[in-house]
């Protein structure tokens, strides 16, 4: 699907919540990992064997990690802590919160938020599965958290914030929520300079994890600009398949050999940390 107005926010969601809704009607055995397609495409990001640091993702039943959309691993990257509030952004089936909860402990308490009704009733499901307590599953935009003031001390989110059309209200939302000194960890895709325009008007590509994505650069300055200090990226370069993979809905006979090989030099995952201030 090729978009004729590629800065219409509300396509964009609409067809991002409708991908990833048949990526969870759908799914195969190869819907682990981020940007993977509706039609039993492998990821593009690679598995949960890769992704994750943490072995407790290996005791989570399959309900759960199959359908796992993420590009890295951010509850390992937040370093949490007995009794803390963690925020998901993006939660998906419930993979990163089923983890937090295991971190934060009974004492803690973390809370999900995914736009996709399909996504949260599943997450919903899992956690009666699991009879997880201290995890609260919520319909909602990233753009418009249904989150308190100053309600959590940490947030992560793996491979979402780059599906936003809007990502300086999603730091702003992100800055809102955090208490005092609270902390952000993410798993996000970024590039290193301008994507093809084939590319960034292609919605399928956007639902894909790549055209959304922002030059590095862009991206830090989005989060100073919305109160963060500390910003720290760190790449973790993709294979070329997982990159060519995610950009496969967007019209390739467009993209030259130079185009495909700057990709796979511009597109990549990055574990990015920031801190609110006291």
């Amino acid at each position: 699907m090729v978009n004729n107005n590629p800065n219409d926010p509300g396509e964009i969601k609409q067809n991002v919540r409708e991908y990833y809704a048949a990526a969870l009607k759908e799914k195969t055995q190869s819907t682990s990992g981020c940007c993977c397609s509706s039609s039993g495409q492998t990821s593009c990001c690679g598995n949960n064997e890769i992704l994750y640091e943490d072995e407790a993702v290996f005791e989570l039943p399959s309900e759960v990690t199959d359908i796992s959309f993420g590009c890295g691993d951010p509850v390992t990257l937040a370093s949490l802590l007995p009794g803390q509030t963690v925020l998901d952004l993006g939660s998906g089936g419930g993979i990163d919160c089923f983890l937090a909860a295991q971190k934060v402990g009974s004492t803690g308490y973390v809370i999900g938020v995914d736009m996709t009704p399909q996504m949260v009733d599943r997450a919903r499901a899992n956690k009666a599965k699991l009879n997880v307590e201290n995890v609260d599953f919520r319909l909602g935009e990233i753009e418009n958290l249904p989150v308190a003031h100053a309600a959590v001390d940490v947030v992560i989110s793996n491979c979402v914030i780059n599906l936003s059309p809007d990502k300086p209200r999603v730091f702003q939302e992100i800055f809102r929520v955090l208490k005092p000194g609270g902390k952000l960890a993410v798993s996000d895709i970024v590039t290193d300079g301008e994507l093809p325009q084939v590319i960034k008007i292609s919605l399928d590509a956007w639902a894909g994890c790549v055209a959304g994505a922002v030059d590095v650069r862009l991206y830090t300055h989005i989060m100073v600009d919305a109160g963060f200090t500390n910003v720290k990226v760190s790449p973790v370069y993709l294979p070329e398949e997982m990159i060519m993979e995610a950009v496969g809905g967007a019209n390739n006979s467009n993209l030259t050999q130079s185009d495909l090989e700057q990709l796979r030099l511009k597109v990549y995952s990055s574990k990015i940390t920031a801190e609110k201030a006291k």
